[in-house]
């Protein structure tokens, strides 16, 4: 037997966040981005000048100090820039200068950054500017403890500088965001409000000559079409249905009549008595159609129990020679408030597959206080089954050459839909399928 559950519902992506969320993320990662590569420029071309202008000083005052060295005759000297202090090294002083600064000893002419920490502890940073002659050598050292305290200072104001500019991307953001999102916040609120009504109303006149007022115009044009197209298919359900129901109450009259006569033979009478339940079947399920066709729920009251059993009837006396047992189980009276058409349709067609694929054995029909069951012996689910069964004009893969276009089903679950209740299938405890209609709470009035 080919039944499984519904087809399964599409998966939705958590992770997927609103068009105006993602707006206002988009404005924070670019002002945090802009700013972080802003706040490393800025840095990086601080250090850079800061670095060239020293070097220039440094370049130009030790030749400045190793002139006037020269022109003073050798004589102490004063330094030209705050925040320098100048040795000079005489010939005879080379070897003691590689015990007392071994660091210098080794550097040559140039430029150099000589970093560490003091006795005490305290760490210390001076540029070294060198230049080298055979007679003397000279040194002039910039303390560079301030421009370093200077660039963490300017560092920390970055990491202040970061978080603002990254907050106010933020609100602009959103305050972006929300002028962009406000036209499609409010097309989407029109257009739902428009969706509960079978004359939707037009939505361009409301919005100006941009984008979202595009978009406006090709709704109304669309839910224009859509609207024509579902009334002529109301009007085609409706006058089919009404062509329908006068031959068929006709079909009814003369079976009634026919059956009425004392004289008729066995053969004939099992004959219009097979007519007049496929007549039944055919109302049963004109106006079941009819009732999807207009998407309406029709009122009635229907003895889920007395129903069942008819059921079992009508298809027990189409059994023939086929090796099979169909019973009706369970004490509880079910009163559904919905149209006996309606369930006929669906639970007609949970039993007729049952009986249809099941070869040999029994189909079970359980009352439960508010719900049916249906259980047969037959070949059971493949998995292909379970995934497609419901859909529409597919046909199980135990159908082999019976007749039917795959359609019972689908038509079982846009009733069920329609109304509120819940089909479902699963394989059996040991063979067969187990198919189980479940109603509303609120359409049950006894059990």
């Amino acid at each position: 037997m080919s039944k499984a559950d519904p087809t399964p519902k599409r998966s939705l992506t958590r992770g997927r966040h609103r068009l105006r969320t993602r707006i206002i993320l988009s404005f924070a990662l670019l002002g945090l981005s802009l700013t972080l590569l802003l706040a490393f420029a800025t840095n990086w071309v601080r250090g850079r000048v800061e670095e060239d202008m020293i070097t220039d000083v440094m370049d130009r005052n030790i030749n400045a100090y190793a002139e006037r060295f020269y022109d003073s005759g050798g004589r102490d000297i004063g330094l030209p820039v705050q925040q320098m202090r100048g040795r000079v090294v005489s010939r005879e002083k080379f070897e003691a200068l590689k015990v007392d600064q071994p660091d210098w000893y080794r550097l040559g002419d140039g430029i150099h950054p000589v970093v560490g920490r003091n006795e005490d502890g305290t760490p210390f940073a001076y540029k070294l500017a060198v230049r080298k002659t055979p007679e003397q050598w000279f040194f002039l050292a910039y303390d560079m403890q301030e421009s370093v305290r200077r660039s963490e200072k300017f560092e920390r104001a970055l990491y202040i500088v970061v978080p603002v500019f990254t907050l106010f991307s933020l609100l602009l953001g959103w305050w972006s965001a929300s002028r962009v999102m406000s036209p499609v916040s409010e097309l989407a609120q029109r257009l739902r409000r428009s969706g509960t009504s079978s004359d939707p109303e037009e939505l361009a006149p409301y919005f100006a000559e941009d984008e979202v007022g595009e978009l406006a115009k090709a709704l109304d044009d669309y839910a224009g079409r859509l609207t024509e197209v579902v009334q002529r298919d109301r009007e085609f359900n409706a006058d089919v249905s009404h062509e329908l129901r006068t031959p068929l109450a006709v079909i009814r009259g003369a079976v009634e009549l026919l059956l009425s006569k004392p004289d008729l033979d066995d053969r004939a009478r099992k004959r219009l008595e097979r007519i007049e339940r496929a007549e039944q079947q055919c109302t049963d399920l004109i106006s079941a159609l009819l009732l999807l066709s207009r998407d309406e729920r029709a009122v009635g009251h229907c003895d889920v129990a007395k129903l069942a059993r008819q059921l079992l009837d009508n298809h027990r006396a189409q059994l023939g020679d086929k090796p099979l047992e169909l019973r009706l189980e369970g004490e509880a009276r079910l009163m559904i408030d919905a149209p006996e058409s309606a369930v006929a349709v669906a639970l007609g067609n949970l039993i007729g597959n049952a009986v249809k694929y099941t070869q040999s054995g029994d189909v079970v029909v359980r009352l439960h206080p508010d719900s049916v069951e249906v259980v047969d012996s037959g070949p059971g689910l493949s998995a292909e089954d379970a995934a497609r069964l419901f859909q529409r004009g597919y046909r199980g893969t135990h159908a082999g050459h019976s007749q039917g276009g795959g359609i019972g089903l689908s038509i079982v679950r846009r009733i069920c839909a329609l109304y509120g209740w819940d089909v479902r299938v699963r394989p059996g405890d040991t063979q067969g399928v187990v198919a189980t209609l479940r109603f509303g709470a609120q359409d049950i009035t006894s059990s």
